[in-house]
């Protein structure tokens, strides 16, 4: 997780530990739910609001009742159930929460979460239950829930700021390969249409044939559907006038065998048949 998401991560956890619980109850229920489990060291927002309560009168810890319980009550349990137990991760801009607790209460805090609408998979790992959400619509459901504010809204942000770059990024480098495979096809293309032109070939291809070289030369970079604009006709077209060119481009020395084959100059023979058109099928007999 980079800094500036851990940074973000843990101010959302000193907000959720700043709220001070306006009810008597969701004071007992915030308490019930940060237990009586030690304090990690790197929670101390959690070691202040355990103080805070306490001093408050607030009785110790106790098994809080679910059912039935206010839903205001919910949330109190659960944001304490979340700063003693909980973690949130940010990786590759993707939001991962958990609460890792002993595998009987997983089992119980997932059927919980489910009667509120919010599912979560629940798997034992390491011999610790874990009750986990990936997706970040859940989460943020969660977290503004139990009292989130601004720190949400900043990781909300930033989660769209990555989605947006991401699509632009997608984007930008669909349309740089279509460029390039526009670019690659236009080279051979006035490649094709030298080489007809050339040796002469393209005047006596149809008209709008040759039409389509000529645009193809005046705007190499256009497209199929810019060029199909420009002449009035359909991209299809377009696309086989220039396969036509190319095709006869690629079989030019077949071509130019075949005109010889036929001109003025070929033998008799080789233009009418192997023995021409009046010999006959049968052959006399050798001289010696």
């Amino acid at each position: 997780m980079a800094d500036g998401d851990r940074a973000l991560v843990a101010a959302l956890r000193a907000e959720l530990a700043s709220i001070e619980p306006g009810r008597a109850c969701d004071r007992t229920a915030e308490v019930g739910g940060l237990g009586t489990g030690a304090i990690r060291g790197d929670r101390p927002a959690l070691g202040r609001l355990m103080v805070r309560l306490l001093r408050e009168g607030t009785p110790r810890p106790q098994a809080f009742v679910w059912e039935g319980a206010a839903d205001h009550c919910r949330a109190a349990w659960l944001r304490g159930r979340f700063l003693a137990r909980g973690s949130l991760s940010v990786a590759h801009g993707r939001l991962h929460l958990e609460f890792v607790v002993a595998p009987e209460e997983a089992v119980q805090l997932g059927a919980r979460l489910a009667s509120v609408g919010l599912p979560a998979g629940v798997r034992l790992r390491r011999g610790r239950g874990v009750v986990t959400w990936k997706g970040a619509d859940d989460i943020g459901t969660f977290l503004r829930w139990v009292g989130a504010g601004s720190s949400l809204l900043e990781l909300e942000s930033r989660q769209v700021g990555r989605a947006v770059r991401g699509d632009l990024n997608r984007l930008l480098n669909a349309e740089s390969a279509n460029l390039e495979r526009i670019a690659f096809a236009a080279a051979r293309q006035l490649d094709a249409i030298s080489t007809l032109v050339a040796d002469g070939r393209l005047a006596s291809m149809p008209e709008q044939v040759r039409e389509v070289a000529a645009l193809r030369l005046a705007i190499p970079e256009a497209s199929f559907g810019e060029l199909a604009a420009e002449l009035a006709i359909p991209r299809g077209r377009v696309q086989r006038a220039l396969e036509r060119i190319e095709s006869a481009a690629l079989h030019r020395d077949d071509a130019v065998a075949g005109s010889a084959l036929r001109g003025p100059d070929a033998p008799r023979a080789e233009r009418h048949g192997h023995d021409g058109p009046g010999a006959s099928s049968s052959r006399g007999p050798a001289v010696a």
